[in-house]
């Protein structure tokens, strides 16, 4: 007990935290799904999965589901696209390398609502006479046909939500990977030279291969934050139709149209999704940590 007793008091606290407040309120947010309160003042009955299957014959959730997987895609894609890239330049050793790497990760200090407010205004739609941030831009440098509706493209719109997104993210990718690279010993990318390996093939068989784990951890961490996000749709489009998502459809469901079990019915699409990213991430790492 002198060796396990202490460190179990000192967690403790930590631990009846997380059981209440982070396990005990997902018991309750799906206890909520499975029952039929659909008002604010009625204690609701049982009803199963229900909610679950239902909720599929709504028109709007289809569409939210729709942005929500245009927007992942096109998030996570580019993030670590362009993540990648701004590491690879980093690693290559340029001059005032600690004044870029600031630079590329300042955005990570500003929250998703002061991004969406700023990114609001650069992807204004008006055209023309009209026409502010980057299409006033595009206008001023002769390139008018590059000026877009952006968020408000039926088709594209959520593909241009994503820039935000990917703006913010990307510096903290880019610190990631570029950890990955400096973690490659010099030792094996000389011998590969040695072998007669071009500066290509060492980073395809000697680098990329090694960047498994950081583009693994990258592609949890930028999944579980697309499926969830709120703050920057609210903040760039407001509730509207044409850049819907799970997480605002919740918002209206609980707090406009009053319907609990719906808004936790969402919630509990929202968490399994991302259950579906980390769960495995979790495993792997299980996994990993016992082999000897």
């Amino acid at each position: 007990m002198r060796r396990w007793l202490p460190g179990l008091l000192l967690v403790s606290p930590s631990i009846v935290a997380i059981a209440v407040f982070v396990y005990g309120l997902l018991g309750w947010n799906f206890k909520v799904a499975m029952s039929d309160q659909h008002d604010e003042i009625s204690q609701g009955s049982f009803v199963g999965l229900e909610n679950f299957t239902g909720i599929w014959d709504q028109e709007r959730w289809g569409i939210s589901v729709r942005h929500a997987i245009v927007f992942t895609v096109v998030f996570v894609g580019g993030a670590l696209v362009l993540g990648w890239f701004l590491a690879f330049l980093m690693e290559k050793g340029i001059r005032g390398e600690g004044g870029f790497r600031a630079v590329y990760l300042f955005p990570m200090a500003v929250s998703f609502i002061a991004t969406g407010v700023v990114w609001r205004w650069l992807m204004n739609s008006g055209t023309g006479e009209q026409a502010v941030g980057l299409n006033s831009l595009f206008s001023h440098l002769g390139l008018g046909f590059l000026e877009w509706q952006w968020f408000r493209d039926p088709d594209w719109g959520m593909a241009a939500m994503a820039i935000p997104a990917i703006w913010q993210m990307s510096g903290y990718v880019m610190a990631l990977f570029l950890a990955g690279f400096r973690g490659v010993p010099d030792e094996l990318r000389e011998s590969a030279r040695v072998d007669g390996c071009g500066e290509w093939q060492v980073y395809r068989y000697i680098v990329l291969p090694m960047l498994r784990p950081v583009t693994l951890s990258a592609l949890i961490i930028l999944g579980h934050i697309s499926l969830k996000v709120f703050d920057l749709i609210v903040a760039v489009s407001g509730k509207q139709i044409i850049t819907d998502v799970p997480a605002v459809f919740m918002w209206t469901a609980v707090f406009d149209s009053h319907d609990p079990a719906k808004g936790a019915t969402i919630a509990a699409y929202i968490v399994l999704s991302v259950a579906v990213f980390v769960i495995p991430y979790l495993v792997w790492n299980a996994r990993k940590g016992n082999r000897p």
